[in-house]
């Protein structure tokens, strides 16, 4: 095993056994399968054994097994081991385990060794290893969240403000401003709310740019702290459409809900996430006709948002136990002819929910594009949760020979018929 081999594998779900597969291969009683697979430097495999030998208490054990992963240097086994040897109080353990990759550079190791010391109390420390490197955005934001609470916000402040709004050489502003959230994260929590409320307003819209983080950030903050009037006028700026969900939700706890929805209503015509939201909100408040025509609106004017949106509608309706309206819909919305996948997708699911499964069956398997991987992936679900395991086989089963986006879930049915055997082959091929 090589560490830069088992980190391809592990970012891109290829070449292992995948963890479900593993769970199920555990739970049929293929436990000597899984240990000689984990032997073979499968890591679900070693990774599932581990932690059932953790929840017997057998912490050495585990590690062992998880030894030769971490022999390799590989830093996903590292953090695994040394997770697992915190979570059962051997913390000095785990710091001895990650300090010498950290010492190296790996800044994902820098960040584990300080959250280590932090659970240690010992802070000193914490700023000492990440202090010197908050220039990168990911250790300065370790450095602010280990410390909160702690009574250092004006030495994590001191730290942060010669890096607040400069732009690192060659990333330009979007990057480096990452620094402003921070800093106005410490200074709302260090009881300088005015300060943090003038940093944000300062840096959201730069260079004829919105940063949409930074104006949601300044509308909780407002939130948080009582300031509408100031929350109203950032939800009228420019950009502040970003602002207005964070604006509706206040009107809405204060019980204003027709106030929270003409917030929202001129946004939602021409926003589909802005009609997302509208929707949501009447539907809390059983005005579920109102979110469906807010939907309706939305995806008729945004035709590129529609499949999504009449999902949405769909769930509003079959949860009102109006499943022919949602039906109706989505052949209204797909026209005569062939019906675009997404729409016919859609038609599945409200087949489902309303438990019509063999007529989604059906329809399924009358399509034009049944062999499809996406279409015969959400048959075979279907079949196998009416308990059809060998019919949902049978359909994935010719297209066996080569790699395919359903070899995990045929695998998965494989198993569950008592051929783990062939479950394995079918993965390893």
């Amino acid at each position: 095993m090589h560490a830069d081999e088992l980190d391809r594998r592990f970012h891109s779900h290829d070449d292992w056994i995948p963890a479900s597969v593993v769970s199920l291969l555990i739970e049929h009683g293929h436990l000597d399968e899984v240990r000689r697979l984990a032997g073979r430097g499968e890591w679900w495999c070693a990774r599932a054994l581990a932690q059932s030998l953790v929840d017997q208490d057998r912490v050495d054990a585990a590690v062992d097994l998880l030894r030769p992963f971490i022999d390799t240097g590989w830093w996903e086994a590292v953090r695994t081991v040394a997770a697992i040897l915190d979570e059962r109080g051997r913390t000095a353990e785990a710091v001895a385990l990650v300090r010498p990759y950290a010492e190296a550079g790996d800044r994902f190791a820098r960040n584990k060794l300080a959250a280590l010391l932090a659970r240690q109390g010992r802070v000193d420390e914490v700023f000492a290893l990440l202090g010197p490197h908050v220039a990168d955005w990911y250790p300065a934001r370790a450095l602010v969240d280990l410390t909160a609470g702690l009574g250092r916000d004006a030495e994590v402040i001191e730290l942060l403000r010669p890096h607040v709004g400069k732009p690192e050489r060659g990333r330009g502003w979007g990057h480096e401003m990452e620094h402003v959230e921070l800093m106005a994260t410490v200074l709302e929590r260090q009881g300088l709310v005015d300060e943090a409320v003038k940093l944000l307003e300062s840096y959201y819209h730069r260079d004829d740019v919105i940063y949409v983080n930074h104006v949601e950030q300044l509308a909780d903050l407002l939130a948080r702290h009582g300031r509408s009037a100031r929350l109203r006028e950032l939800a009228a700026a420019p950009g502040g459409e970003n602002a207005a969900y964070r604006l509706a939700e206040v009107l809405e706890q204060q019980g204003r809900l027709d106030d929270a929805t003409a917030q929202l209503r001129p946004l939602a015509a021409g926003d589909p996430n802005a009609a997302s939201y509208l929707a949501d909100l009447l539907a809390r408040h059983d005005r579920t006709g109102e979110a469906v025509a807010v939907l309706r609106t939305a995806a008729n004017s945004i035709p590129t948002a529609a499949d999504w949106l009449l999902r949405q509608m769909s769930t509003l309706l079959v949860d009102q136990g109006r499943a022919e309206e949602a039906l109706a819909l989505i052949d209204e919305f797909a026209g005569p002819g062939l019906m675009d996948s997404e729409y016919f997708l859609n038609r599945v699911y409200v087949l489902e929910r309303c438990g019509q499964v063999d007529e989604a069956i059906a329809e399924l398997r009358a399509h034009p594009d049944s062999e499809a991987w996406y279409l015969a992936g959400t048959t075979t679900r279907l079949l196998a949760g009416a308990g059809r395991i060998d019919e949902a086989i049978e359909l994935l089963s010719p297209s066996a020979g080569e790699p395919s986006a359903n070899t995990a879930l045929l695998a998965e049915l494989l198993v569950k018929q008592g051929r783990a055997e062939d479950a394995i082959a079918l993965l390893h091929r």
